[in-house]
């Protein structure tokens, strides 16, 4: 679905944007017949209700128009939150210096779950040390990625 992620992107960003908001991710994930479109959205100065309101009709409405999501599907509009997800470089970027939780799409070293302080970027790899090693993990091959909330 990483094309259709893709193009949804390209589509809904504008949009997202003309509201103020920055399209932080998206994900379209289909179970049978049933579809859930989960967009992230953030703000400098958080996100609110209302916020999530706004961009859910406008989307709705170009989702519409456009029927870039074929058939039936259920729209989510939400902030990251405090364990927020990442997908891209930028992102990972933004969090140097934090703790994350990554799944890898194919196991390492017997493992596809980790958990440690993101030390950097080289290229498109992502530098993680977990308990003093450190581990460099391309970006294509992680599944799924989340900042660690601190309380």
């Amino acid at each position: 679905m990483a094309a259709v992620d893709s193009t949804l992107r390209e589509l809904l960003q504008p949009v997202v944007e003309a509201l103020d908001c920055e399209l932080w991710g998206l994900e379209l994930q289909a179970s049978g017949r049933s579809k859930l479109l989960r967009i992230y959205i953030d703000r400098e100065d958080g996100v609110g209700v209302e916020d999530c309101e706004r961009v859910s009709r406008q989307v709705s409405s170009v989702l519409d128009v456009d029927d870039a999501v074929s058939g039936e599907y259920i729209l989510e509009v939400s902030s990251p939150g405090m364990d927020r997800p990442l997908y891209e470089l930028g992102q990972y970027e933004r969090f140097i210096g934090e703790d994350i939780s990554l799944r890898l799409r194919f196991p390492y070293e017997g493992r596809r779950n980790f958990k440690g302080r993101l030390a950097g970027l080289d290229g498109d790899e992502v530098v993680l040390v977990v308990a003093d090693t450190e581990y460099l993990f391309p970006i294509e091959g992680i599944d799924k990625a989340n900042v660690v909330p601190k309380f």
